[in-house]
Order: structure tokens, then C-alpha cells, then sequence
């Protein structure tokens, strides 16, 4: 009995030890198969390999793998000399069973050591697009979590990439096109340069460097230089300055004597005229200002580009594995200007010697014959300028007055003194011409308070609406940056009156003026332009003028300069027509200051002017002969 039950026992016990061992058994397949196949697990390595590289995380991918130092500089090297605009990833392919494996068996069989899992790059590269291509990450079991990590090699970013290499976008110089004037010259194009270094370990002598830099007058902050030279490695050059060759030639005697200063001659596309319009290029010579940078794309054309594979430690390129063959030139802009009035008005305001801008119109079709700045490399003024035009904008108040059904000869009185609300106007240097002053004579004399004494003529918005007729305050499309001026609707009596002279919140431009006076000379507006081929559509104003207005308007101004304000004008050929203003502001110092204008036309020639001159003068004594001089040497 006892046997038995022992024998029993012993079934019972050999049957459970058998439940056990399946039981164990489909642990271990359980076990086995909860992180899927081997294959998978590779793909689950590459995914989060891949997932990291992509987003530029690039040490979180570099732990992913068996050397992440290695990993880490080759893929921050390929990532910084490719410069990708994007990096896309594939999602990886079917893991297979990689060569090679340890023991002398072949891994990936049997749940063996490597899986190679192919995925696919794609860079998206400036100059080239889009470069896409095949390659493979071999993973093993092992690194973080337990999970598969990636064994490192240079032939895992590339397929043909190998240790001590890396990937390169190399571009080839584009050729940029000119900017043109209208006869096809050239504006601005490729020019000789001098770029100016300090070598810190031969400046012997200071202070003569220091000086010769100073008489360059290009605004060089020699201390801020001198701080940088002395924290410079003693044979690093420190840059100093980019010169035009003729500046340079100008100062290289000076230069060249003073120890530690050197010289590298280079090319660079320079503006030749117009400079403040044309604008400038950066030293990788991409536009950053005018023209250039408005119209960068055109102009820089597409240079050639490459990817190669280079040498990490020389740098040298060693194979091509994708390119864009030759790149295209750049188009040029043409612009309206007409070298001969560009260099007058540029060599007017050089004599001058003083920060304004002359520009000059075709009046039968709104082209810009020139937009001169001084000085010549600063702001572009002419264009776009904000000013006060005072009594030039008298064109304006006097079309207002006559469309209102005033006439030239009318009597207006003209005053000493005009009070508006408790605030005295007056007439330059306090002149009066008394009651009897025609409108004609008014403003052939350029008075004030005979206008502002009958703006009981005009409603608050009647300027405003004038204006338009001379295109001012709508949005001008010239091809180029403007500023196309504003005649707000007068808020009260004081700022009406304040409007009628071309103060208060009245602001124009040079262009805009000129343009004004393009308007009287045609007897239509139309809308300046200066690169034809950007201008699919002018703005038209919403009114125009009657000829009884416009006929008015042309007598009083050819008056101004025969008997009037104007006469610097009186011995230019062309039958000159013409209007001064002298517009008040308060300078930065709190002080009243002035701007000196004229504008005009001339009758026998299809060309109308606006000349301004800031901060001091008047328009006749001091804006005056520099327009004569700029129109007599358009004859010249």
C-alpha cells in the first residue's frame, strides 16, 4: 500500500516536474518573442538611430551607436559642411542577415549577431535640390536598454565614404550681372577692391598706421581697432576695411609706408553711379542694399555645385559623387537713368558739399532720368526721403486754389503776418507785398500768409484731394523703394493753414516732387518709374487736372524765375520753370532748421527736377544754383 503510494507519488511528481518544464518552455518562447525577431529588433535599433540623425539631435544618435565619439564628428562634419536646408531619413527596409559573423558562423542565422538594415538619405542642398541615395546600418545586440545599437562606420553615412573622409557642398563663382543705365552702361559692376588687414606683428609703429587709416575718412574706429589688434594673435591678420582701387590708389602711398598695415587686391561688383540707389554687395557678394539687394536673385545668377568627398584633415577634394554642371549667369537690371544726368546732378551735389539729393524725370513718360545722393554712399534720399517740402508743395495749394475757381490774377493780399489760432505765420526774412498781391504775384514771391489768409478757400480734405491728382499719398510701383509722399486731411484750422505752405504732417520725397513738377510740365500724371521690366502696372490717379489749372500753374512758375524766387534758374537754357521752398524742422538738437528746395522743369526739354539740401539755406539762395548748376551742365 505504502509502495504503491510512493509509486504513485512518484508518477504524480515525474507528471508535474513535466508541466513544469512546458510551462518553462513557453516562458522562454514568450520571453523570446515578446521584442519580436531578431530582424526586428535590428529595424527598432535603426529606426531610433535614424529618428535621432534626422531631427539633428546629433549626440543622442551617436550614443545609439559602438563609438559614439567617432560617430558624433563625422555626422556634426557632414551636417556643417553640407549645409542641408533638409535632411529626410527613410523609414529602414527588411533587415537581413549581415556577413561576417563571430565564431565563424555567418551572423543573422539562428538569431545571429548582425542585421544589416538598409534605409535611404535624402539632402536637400542649396544650389542643388534635392540628392537622395542608398545606404545600410549594420546593427548588433548590445547598448542602451538592452536594445540592438548600430556599429559604427563612415560607410553608413555614404556608401563610398571612408575613415578619415567626409562630405562637402562645394560651389563653384557666379557670375552676377550688372546693373544697367538705360543706354546699356553699366551702373554698377565687377570692380577692383583692396582689402585692408593689420598685421599685428609688424605694426612697429602704431600711430602712423593709425593715421593713414584716419585720412581714409571712412569712418574707421581706429581705437576699437586698436583693442582688437592687441588681443589678436600676433600673425592672425585683423581686417580693417574693403577700399574702391581709386580710393585706395588716392591713399597708397600713405598706406604702404606704415609698417603693419597689408593689402590683398580683389574683385567686387561696385555701384559706378547712383550708388545710394544701386546699393551694395556683401563680401560673399550677395546684395544688401538698393538694387542689388532688391533684384539679388536676378542679378546672382546660379553658380555651379558639387558634393564631394573630402579628406578630413587636408580638406582636399577627392571624389564627385553629385553635381550640377556649370551654373547660370545672373540677368542684368536695366534701369531709366541717363548716365549724362546722373553724373550732373552727382557732380552739382559733390560741389554742393552738402547731404541732399537731386532727382530728374521725364515728364511725357515718368521715367527717372536721375536719383543723385550726397553723400554718395549713404542713404538713398531721393527715393526715399521723408520731408517737409514747404513752400515747393505751393504747386499744389495754388492747383487747389484754381480748380476752386481762383485765377492767377485774382487779389489775394499778401501780409506780413497771418494768425491762426493764436499762432503767427510769416514770410521769410517778414516780407509783405500788401492787399493788392495777386495770386500770381504771391506765388512768384513765395508768401506765405496770402495763402494761409485765404484758406477760408479750401475744405480740411481739399489738399488731400488735390494731391491725388498729382499721384501723392497712394502706393507708387517705380521698381524700386519709395517713399510716395502724404497730404493727410487737415484736422483743424491751424493745421490747414500750416498744410497750405508744406508743413504740419505734409511729407514728400525728392521723387515726389519731381514728379510734381512732371505733372505741370505734361499736364498729366504719370507715375515715375526706374526698372521698367518690374513695373507691370503704374498707379493712376483718381483725378486730373484742368487744363485752365495746368496752363495757370506753368505761367506762375516760369514767372517764379524770371521775376521771382527762382532766378538762380534765369540764365538755364530750356525755358526754365521753377518754384523754391524753404521748409522748417526741429534738428536734433531742439534748434529750428531748414532744408532747401527747388523743383522745376524745363520747357523746351522733356525734363522736370526736384533739388533739396538739408539742414540750413533756402530754396532760392542755396538750393537754387545747385539746380542751375546741374541743368547748365546737362548742356555742357
Amino acid at each position: 500500500m505504502t509502495n504503491r503510494t510512493y509509486k504513485r507519488s512518484g508518477l504524480l511528481a515525474f507528471a508535474l516536474v513535466l508541466v513544469l518544464l512546458a510551462t518553462a518552455a513557453v516562458v522562454l518562447v514568450l520571453r523570446r518573442d515578446d521584442g519580436g525577431s531578431p530582424a526586428d529588433r535590428a529595424n527598432a535599433g535603426a529606426q531610433r538611430f535614424l529618428d535621432a540623425w534626422a531631427a539633428g539631435e546629433l549626440e543622442r544618435a551617436a550614443g545609439y551607436t559602438d563609438d559614439p565619439e567617432a560617430a558624433r564628428s563625422l555626422l556634426e562634419s557632414v551636417e556643417n559642411n553640407l549645409r542641408a536646408e533638409e535632411l529626410t531619413l527613410g523609414a529602414p527596409g527588411e533587415a537581413v542577415a549581415a556577413n561576417g559573423g563571430q565564431d565563424g558562423r555567418e551572423d543573422g542565422a539562428d538569431g545571429g549577431d548582425a542585421w544589416a538594415v538598409p534605409f535611404t538619405v535624402t539632402f536637400t542642398l542649396p544650389g542643388l535640390g534635392a540628392w537622395t541615395y542608398d545606404t545600410q546600418a549594420v546593427l548588433r545586440p548590445g547598448g542602451v536598454d538592452d536594445g540592438w545599437q548600430v556599429t559604427w562606420e563612415s560607410a553608413l553615412v555614404h556608401p563610398e565614404l571612408a575613415e578619415g573622409q567626409t562630405l562637402v557642398l562645394s560651389h563653384g563663382e557666379a557670375e552676377r550681372a550688372p546693373v544697367l543705365a538705360a543706354d546699356g552702361s553699366e551702373l554698377a559692376g565687377a570692380s577692383t577692391v583692396w582689402e585692408v588687414s593689420v598685421w599685428p606683428a609688424r605694426l612697429t609703429d602704431p600711430p602712423a598706421a593709425w593715421a593713414a587709416l584716419d585720412a581714409l575718412d571712412a569712418g574707421i574706429d581706429t581705437d576699437a581697432l586698436a583693442d582688437r589688434v592687441a588681443e589678436a594673435d600676433p600673425d592672425e591678420a585683423v581686417p580693417v576695411v574693403t577700399l574702391r582701387d581709386s580710393v585706395f590708389q588716392e591713399h597708397a602711398e600713405d598706406l604702404r609706408a606704415a609698417p603693419g598695415l597689408q593689402f590683398a587686391e580683389g574683385s567686387r561688383q561696385l555701384a559706378h553711379a547712383a550708388r545710394a540707389v544701386v546699393g551694395g554687395v556683401d563680401g560673399s557678394g550677395a546684395g544688401v542694399s538698393g538694387l542689388q539687394e532688391r533684384y539679388d536673385e536676378q542679378l546672382a545668377g546660379t553658380a555651379s555645385a558639387a558634393v564631394v568627398i573630402a579628406d578630413r584633415e587636408s580638406g582636399a577634394a577627392l571624389e564627385t559623387l553629385y553635381e550640377r554642371e556649370g551654373g547660370e549667369p545672373g540677368e542684368p537690371v536695366t534701369t531709366t537713368i541717363d548716365p549724362a544726368a546722373q553724373q550732373a546732378a552727382e557732380a552739382a551735389l559733390e560741389d554742393a558739399g552738402r547731404e541732399g539729393a537731386i532727382v530728374a524725370v521725364r515728364p511725357s513718360t515718368g521715367e527717372v532720368l536721375a536719383a543723385a545722393d550726397w553723400p554718395v554712399d549713404g542713404f538713398a534720399r531721393s527715393l526715399t526721403g521723408q520731408l517737409a517740402p514747404g513752400s515747393t508743395f505751393k504747386v499744389v495749394t495754388a492747383a487747389a486754389l484754381l480748380e476752386g475757381g481762383l485765377t492767377p490774377g485774382d487779389v489775394i493780399g499778401c501780409p506780413k503776418y497771418a494768425t491762426v489760432d493764436g499762432f503767427r505765420y510769416e514770410n521769410q526774412n517778414e516780407f509783405e507785398l500788401g492787399p493788392d498781391t495777386t495770386l500770381h504775384e504771391a506765388f512768384t514771391a513765395s508768401c506765405n500768409t496770402a495763402l494761409i489768409e485765404n484758406r477760408d478757400r479750401l475744405a480740411n480734405d481739399s489738399l488731400h484731394t488735390t494731391a491725388q491728382a498729382f499721384g501723392i499719398g497712394t502706393e507708387w510701383n517705380v521698381g524700386a523703394s519709395t517713399y510716395d509722399g502724404n497730404v493727410p486731411v487737415a484736422e483743424n484750422d491751424n493745421e490747414l493753414a500750416a498744410s497750405l505752405i508744406g508743413q504740419a504732417r505734409v511729407q514728400t520725397s525728392p521723387l515726389v516732387m519731381a514728379s510734381v513738377a512732371a505733372t505741370v510740365a505734361d499736364g498729366t500724371f504719370r507715375q515715375p518709374v526706374l526698372v521698367p521690366d518690374a513695373v507691370t502696372e503704374r498707379h493712376e490717379a483718381p483725378a486730373t487736372l484742368d487744363p485752365q489749372t495746368v496752363d495757370g500753374l506753368r505761367t506762375m512758375m516760369r514767372a517764379t524765375v524770371t521775376e521771382g524766387s527762382a532766378s538762380a534758374l534765369r540764365e538755364v537754357p530750356g525755358v526754365p520753370h521753377g518754384k523754391t521752398g524753404t521748409a522748417e524742422f526741429e534738428n536734433a538738437d531742439g534748434e529750428l532748421s531748414t532744408n532747401a528746395w527747388i523743383i522745376g522743369y524745363l520747357g523746351e526739354r522733356d525734363l522736370a527736377f526736384a533739388v533739396v539740401l538739408e539742414d540750413g539755406g533756402s530754396g532760392g539762395s542755396d538750393a537754387g544754383p545747385v539746380a542751375a548748376a546741374f541743368l547748365n551742365a546737362l548742356d555742357g
